[in-house]
């Protein structure tokens, strides 16, 4: 079945059920590995450690443009996109993985509802929102389409983060669909 990618005006109407997503305690609803590139596993539990991140990811192994000296960059170890962005987007959810994110969460995303410096409790593993911005790459526009990679990086789609977000782990443990991802909210707010 051939998946159409969708016009600016489509991305436009799902915004309402986008801006619906939890505040606070939302649900991690898919964990996909990057074993190498272009490759694809979904997991019904996952490791996350400190150093690794997602165990088995080949995030480890990927250069960064934004370290001096091209190793992967350690505020970048999980990319997390809003399951009702990419539900919408994909429109399939067997086209999920595509994205090229790891977690998958129903929760808001947006910069006011999760600052850098935000950490999520999901499983036993706590990560953090970082600073790095997730602004998607030309396979994302290949696979979803110009007007959707136009979209995510616009203001609207930015301050949404509807292209995700960089986080990385700060206390290891596991996490499975399902788990619910809480915002942890530090004593001193």
């Amino acid at each position: 079945m051939s998946v159409r990618h969708l016009r600016t005006h489509e991305i436009e109407a799902g915004l309402d059920a986008i801006k619906q997503s939890p505040k606070d305690d939302g649900v991690l609803h898919l964990i996909v590995r990057r074993p190498r590139i272009g490759a694809r596993e979904i997991l019904d539990e996952a490791e996350l450690d400190m150093t690794a991140g997602l165990v088995g990811d080949s995030w480890s192994q990927r250069k960064s443009s934004r370290t001096p000296d091209g190793s992967p960059h350690p505020d970048m170890q999980l990319n997390v996109i809003n399951a009702r962005t990419i539900a919408l987007l994909a429109q399939t959810e067997d086209r999920w993985p595509l994205a090229g994110d790891q977690l998958f969460i129903d929760l808001d995303l947006s910069e006011d509802n999760l600052p850098a410096g935000t950490q999520l409790a999901l499983g036993t593993a706590v990560i953090e929102v970082t600073s790095q911005p997730h602004t998607g790459c030309g396979k994302f526009a290949e696979r979803f389409g110009a007007d959707a990679m136009q979209f995510v990086n616009s203001p609207t789609g930015r301050s949404l983060r509807m292209r995700g977000l960089n986080a990385k782990v700060v206390r290891a443990g596991r996490t499975r669909p399902g788990d619910l991802v809480r915002k942890i909210i530090s004593e001193e707010s």
